[in-house]
């Protein structure tokens, strides 16, 4: 049986509630964070929006680094969207598509490394996966090939600095400290980095 289909890659009902609770969370942060770079936008302009895109991959990233099992990536950004339009964001329905744009590219990355590495350098390619996979999506929605190509670069190479530090370092800085507190005990971060250490124990 492959790893793929093993029990192992089912969820578990606090993991589908952690999963739940960090869709709520992230929720709450996105529409904040729609307030912050309106007002940046209104200052700076249009490429704003690249320059603050990489906090709303996020909760892909959070959430994979903590349950670490196929879906969860995507199924947390899904869940942000769905609240998030819930508590009255003005990006409507459309924010559903965006988030299982944005969720799909963090889950490639996952999955082309077996769900099985969750390293601070596989945060960051998955937080510029998320940013490959919504600039495609935006470039079709605002006619970015209307833009000078230049512009359509620079604004590309932005969203993915963006999504590397606001999403995948951010995200690493949070799941650190939230493996600090203790409350990520039991769930699989915890188990694999009790596992491994105490492999590193018995190799001394």
């Amino acid at each position: 049986m492959s790893d793929f289909a093993s029990q192992s890659w089912r969820w578990t009902l606090r993991e589908t509630l952690v999963v739940a609770v960090f869709g709520a969370a992230f929720a709450v942060l996105y529409l904040a964070w729609v307030q912050v770079w309106l007002v940046s936008q209104a200052v700076f302009g249009p490429v704003t929006m690249d320059v603050f895109m990489g906090f709303w991959f996020s909760a892909s990233i959070v959430a994979a680094a903590v349950i670490r099992k196929p879906g969860v990536a995507l199924m947390a950004e899904v869940l942000a969207a769905g609240i998030e339009i819930l508590l009255g964001s003005p990006a409507g329905l459309g924010l559903l598509i965006a988030a299982v744009v944005q969720g799909l590219g963090a889950e490639l990355v996952f999955a082309a490394l077996g769900w099985k590495h969750y390293r601070l350098p596989v945060l960051i390619a998955a937080g510029m996966g998320a940013s490959v996979t919504s600039f495609v999506y935006n470039w079709f929605l605002f006619d970015y090939g209307a833009l000078e190509p230049w512009l359509v670069g620079a604004m590309f190479v932005v969203r993915l600095i963006s999504g590397a530090v606001l999403a995948g370092v951010l995200g690493h800085l949070i799941v650190e400290a939230l493996y600090r507190t203790g409350v990520l005990r039991g769930l699989r971060i915890d188990i694999e980095r009790r596992g491994a250490g105490l492999v590193a124990q018995a190799a001394q």
